[in-house]
């Protein structure tokens, strides 16, 4: 092993699979997680709540306290993951700053997974993060691309981007990360990688809508290349790198989050399609449909920044304001035929 020990704040499915993958290379991995059910699981070799049937490895352990975390701990931590969903960044920063503060203080690396824009705030990741820890802004990093849990707990191989500022600091957290079935591929745009690894989880879920209303092949290829354009339109708001959209955190993501069978927010697409609403489906399940959240956020950030975006504003009218989704596409396509560039209605 060429590292001691890592810290994996939340144990969900992402965060999980990723302690799998940084198990093949620290002496040991600890996951602190709030749930005791979750951390017997975990410290069973097993996290049946989010990935059953996939086992871990002896070295990868569950802590629900700091003093658990110490007392597991294989010499130094020297890398912290963070599994946290875009809700639980600001409360959880707010009540652990200090033990937080103390870790960057020494110089770890921090990577985050978050994938997402705060409703109410409209910050991305990034500035939620900034927001307490400004001053260690070159050890904050983020994580995003296509990535299914499951298979890379099955060694399915996976490659993704890792955002940050510090070039040196991205090397070793790559070298961290690095495995022969995950590889993590550094950049400096850290716009683009958490816009695109947060919007593509709305095109996700109008993915899955379209799906589960019987539209195929055609429709999802239609989707896919005109939901890349309006991600773009929100990077060029941001200043990001066009080039990334067409990546890991862009384009690939974007591809498995509306094809693979695997996706969440596709998933709650589907049922949205069946007359489900999103309260009902949210509530029925463990995981995070990030895209739920996003879509309102997506929309309200278009209309602050005249950003256009079809596709999200049509979603948003469909999950919160009950909008007939098959109406909301019949408009989309009476949308007139125009030259990319050119001003397009906004209205649907």
């Amino acid at each position: 092993m060429n590292y001691k020990t890592a810290l994996v704040l939340a144990g969900g499915a992402f965060g999980t699979s990723i302690g799998f993958v940084l198990a093949q290379n620290f002496k040991k991995v600890i996951i602190k997680v709030r749930s005791q059910e979750i951390c017997d699981e975990i410290n069973g070799g097993e996290n049946t709540s989010y990935l059953p049937g996939q086992k871990l490895p002896a070295t990868l352990k569950a802590a629900m306290t700091w003093e658990e975390v110490k007392a597991l701990q294989e010499g130094e931590i020297e890398l912290i993951v963070s599994g946290l969903p875009m809700s639980a960044i600001e409360n959880f920063c707010l009540t652990h700053y200090e033990v937080l503060k103390k870790y960057l203080d020494q110089g770890i690396p921090l990577v985050s997974l978050a994938k997402g824009i705060d409703h109410q705030t409209l910050k991305l990741p990034d500035e939620l993060f900034k927001t307490h820890f400004e001053t260690y802004r070159s050890q904050l990093m983020y994580l995003s691309g296509p990535s299914f849990a499951k298979e890379i707990l099955d060694k399915q191989i996976t490659l993704v981007s890792l955002a940050g500022e510090d070039k040196d600091q991205l090397i070793l957290a790559c070298d961290m990360l690095a495995t022969p079935f995950f590889k993590a591929m550094p950049t400096t745009d850290v716009k683009g990688v958490l816009l695109g690894g947060s919007l593509k989880n709305v095109i996700a879920i109008a993915g899955g809508i379209m799906e589960g209303l019987g539209y195929n092949h055609n429709t999802r290829a239609a989707l896919i290349t005109r939901g890349i354009v309006e991600m773009l339109r929100f990077g060029t708001a941001f200043d990001a790198k066009p080039e990334t959209f067409y990546g890991p955190s862009g384009m690939g993501d974007l591809i498995l989050t509306t094809t693979g069978e695997l996706s969440r927010n596709k998933s709650f697409g589907i049922e949205i399609a069946k007359g489900r609403s999103a309260e009902e489906i949210i509530m029925s399940t463990k995981s995070v449909v990030e895209g739920y959240k996003t879509t309102k956020a997506a929309f309200l950030l278009a209309q602050k920044m005249g950003i256009r975006a079809r596709i999200f504003s049509g979603l948003y009218e469909v999950l919160y304001n009950g909008r007939d989704p098959k109406k909301v596409i019949g408009s989309l396509m009476k949308t007139p035929a125009k030259f990319e560039g050119e001003d397009e209605e906004e209205e649907l």
